[in-house]
């Protein structure tokens, strides 16, 4: 039976497939060519400024959580929440299970002078190009659905196309793998996306595998500023905040509590 990394990932790669015949890869990687400048996705996580980088994540909705956010209005939450801190943002674009898609990058792109990353269940090299063209500064790579080559390789082509690649990892032999393989943005996900239970200790003990020279970003599960300061206490640089930012009436006044609270 097909958990729910597997059965996201293949339906994103069909999803591809199909895109494919409609839009040529060489033509898709021509559009990338052409998309405006990136963002400094990286630097901006890893900068020493004392303060706390937060991922701001836009999420209309999830497999374990359902819908978070009726209103959602990509541009206008951009823009409140770059207002209020945040350091980078993150889009949803799988349109099955997270409702998401590249028109709410697009809409963000046009809010907001943070960097991007586009978030979804990459495992192609023309799902990468297809982000570069929409305007994202950076693209997320799940290595449990990836074996060796293939995040080498997906690695080294969105560098190619000057984006920025977030490693997700979930356990120590994942985060050997991304080190070895050279990747510079390493992501500890507290979420196991095979069943979506949650264990926010992960981080504490996993975090210091990741040598420090890389970005250290600490996904799910940074629901407090207590949370978060943990987090950054064990060695994370920037953490990924999403449901907590899109249930409040305010993620603007949210992320403010997050980041601003001792």
């Amino acid at each position: 039976m097909k958990d729910i990394l597997e059965e996201l990932s293949e339906s994103r790669r069909a999803d591809a497939a199909v895109r494919e015949k409609a839009i040529p890869f060489d033509e898709m990687v021509r559009r990338a060519g052409h998309a405006p400048a990136p963002r400094d996705f990286a630097s901006a996580l890893k900068r020493d400024d004392g303060g706390i980088h937060v991922i701001a994540e836009l999420k209309r909705a999830s497999p374990s959580e359902g819908m978070i956010r009726e209103d959602f209005r990509p541009a206008e939450l951009a823009g409140e929440l770059e207002a209020a801190g945040a350091t980078a943002l993150s889009v949803l674009c799988e349109p099955h299970r997270f409702l998401g898609g590249e028109q709410y990058l697009c809409a963000a792109r046009g809010a907001s002078g943070l960097p991007i990353l586009y978030k979804d269940f990459i495992t192609t090299r023309y799902q990468i190009a297809a982000a570069r063209a929409a305007g994202a500064d950076a693209v997320l790579l799940i290595a449990a659905v990836l074996d060796d080559g293939a995040l080498a390789d997906l690695m080294a082509f969105a560098r190619s196309l000057s984006l920025a690649a977030l490693v997700e990892t979930h356990d120590a032999r994942e985060i050997a793998r991304a080190v070895r393989l050279g990747a510079e943005v390493i992501g500890v996900n507290c979420r196991n996306l095979r069943d979506f239970s949650t264990d926010v200790t992960l981080l504490e003990r996993l975090v210091g595998e990741i040598p420090s020279g890389c970005v250290r970003v600490a996904e799910s599960g940074m629901h407090s500023a207590e949370a978060i300061l943990r987090a950054k206490n064990a060695g994370a640089d920037a953490f990924l905040v999403g449901t907590a930012l899109m249930r409040a009436a305010s993620p603007g006044a949210k992320l403010g509590e997050l980041i601003l609270r001792k």
